[in-house]
């Protein structure tokens, strides 16, 4: 009797909880609309959409719906027969989705998406996973892997946790962060998704994301039905950009070459990196730049402020010095130099990402509404006229010789005559040699970690096969 009573109480959960679920759903108005034939109103949600006129049956076999009811409340009572045997969501994951469905009766309810990740040496493949991911929603959440947690997982990060939030916050898809996430996916964690966050689907990219003991990080998301998966982001990663920093240990460091000297070292160092096994694959289509870019000039009226650089591994300094440029103007225009001046400013071993690269890990930044491919070392009078700029900013921390070609021409001379230039105090200390030479002083744990790492990955593109859209 005690076993009866105990499935009973079961039971009626169940009937209670399942009737919650149908109410939610819309798939069931209130008691008093049964004299109508539970004619109810349609979801507003594609996936629980449902021809009302299915359900006028409900009123006339009152006894086939009942049965139909208690078979589902039974097959209930276990909820890992839906969750683990038929790979359903379960039942309280269900009712936590549909109650998150009902919030908004009065309009489309708004999709809140999560990613994850560790965000170390940020470039545009992280940035175009969070685009894709931001696509599947209207409101993109992030997860910010504790320092703790890549040390366990991965091994050292490269930038600290500090640096990796300016760099995800200052992404233009991202709307909130979720500092020292874990590396997996826990029930508890995702419960606190579920339901302080008010998550409806949790992201990732097609390559697997295992721990150490080799079990899938995201299995308990896809368990419950939430999650959903996005294309990887071919031609780089942050093992690719670790071992360009490392193959340039061997790079002479301040050595002085003549005039005549300086083209054929460079051209020396551009075939060295074509043939280096890190050297970059990414082949860059206007589609993607369209798809980074605002898509929106500046008014007839705007002020422009113009700011240039190498924006080479891009890093929390620039996404500082970019905030504080947009915030003195309407529209903010960035100039990427050409790979060649950055090489001849900064030392033939530089640029560590090429000029696409480059550009589009500006254009993600929330700040920057739009960039010059390849701009000109010197800023003309025929330049400024051209952009309406109506001024010009560089940052007081920055790296290179001050001349170009053995000339000691002021590339800001222009800008400085006419009264529209201004010195910006870099908000942060950090460059791009300085974000490298961490990775120089502990070379052989990264060595060791990126041998573990392009091993994964080498498996992965031997595998992977096309994916359509992104």
């Amino acid at each position: 009797m005690q076993v009866f009573h105990s499935t009973s109480s079961s039971v009626l959960n169940f009937l209670y909880n399942f009737g919650d679920f149908l109410l939610f759903a819309g798939f069931v108005s209130p008691i008093t609309t049964l004299k109508e034939g539970f004619k109810g109103p349609r979801s507003q949600n594609m996936e629980f959409e449902s021809n009302t006129t299915n359900w006028d049956g409900v009123y006339y076999y009152p006894h086939l719906f009942g049965g139909i009811m208690l078979t589902a409340a039974l097959l209930g009572l276990s909820t890992s027969y839906f969750g683990g045997m038929m790979g359903f969501p379960t039942l309280p994951y269900m009712l936590s989705y549909l109650r998150n469905l009902q919030k908004e009766k009065g309009g489309k309810k708004r999709i809140r998406v999560y990613m994850d990740g560790c965000f170390d040496l940020m470039h545009y493949g992280h940035a175009n996973a969070l685009r894709q991911a931001k696509a599947l929603g209207d409101e993109l959440v992030v997860g910010l892997v504790s320092d703790e947690e890549i040390i366990k997982n991965k091994g050292p990060p490269v930038l600290s946790m500090e640096e990796r939030l300016a760099l995800v916050s200052g992404l233009k898809w991202v709307d909130e962060v979720i500092s020292n996430a874990p590396y997996e996916i826990t029930e508890e964690f995702m419960n606190r998704l579920f339901n302080e966050h008010k998550i409806d689907y949790i992201i990732h990219g097609d390559d697997p994301c295992l721990l150490p003991d080799g079990s899938d990080a995201y299995a308990l998301a896809k368990k419950v039905g939430r999650y959903k998966q996005i294309k990887r982001t071919e031609g780089v990663s942050s093992t690719d950009i670790v071992g360009r920093i490392l193959a340039s240990i061997e790079e002479k460091k301040g050595t002085q070459v003549s005039d005549e000297s300086l083209e054929n070292e460079m051209n020396k160092s551009v075939e060295s990196l074509l043939k280096c096994k890190n050297a970059s694959s990414f082949l860059p289509t206007s589609r993607r730049i369209v798809q980074f870019s605002n898509g929106k000039g500046p008014g007839p009226n705007a002020r422009v402020v113009y700011i240039d650089g190498a924006f080479d591994l891009f890093h929390a300094g620039h996404v500082e010095i970019l905030k504080s440029a947009r915030q003195l103007g309407d529209f903010l225009l960035v100039g990427i130099y050409t790979d060649q001046i950055v090489s001849e400013q900064r030392g033939t071993h530089f640029p560590l990402m090429h000029l696409h690269e480059r550009s589009l890990s500006v254009l993600a930044c929330r700040y920057v509404d739009e960039v010059i491919i390849g701009a000109p070392w010197e800023i003309t009078k025929d330049m400024i006229t051209t952009f309406n700029i109506s001024l010009v900013v560089h940052g007081t921390v920055c790296e290179g010789k001050s001349s170009i070609n053995g000339k000691l021409d002021d590339p800001y001379s222009v800008p400085k005559s006419i009264g529209i230039f201004k010195m910006l105090e870099s908000p942060k200390n950090i460059t791009t040699t300085s974000v490298a030479q961490r990775i120089k002083a502990n070379h052989e744990i990264y060595e060791k970690r990126n041998a573990k790492k392009e091993a994964s990955e080498k498996k992965f593109y031997e595998e992977r096969k096309y994916i359509s859209g992104d």
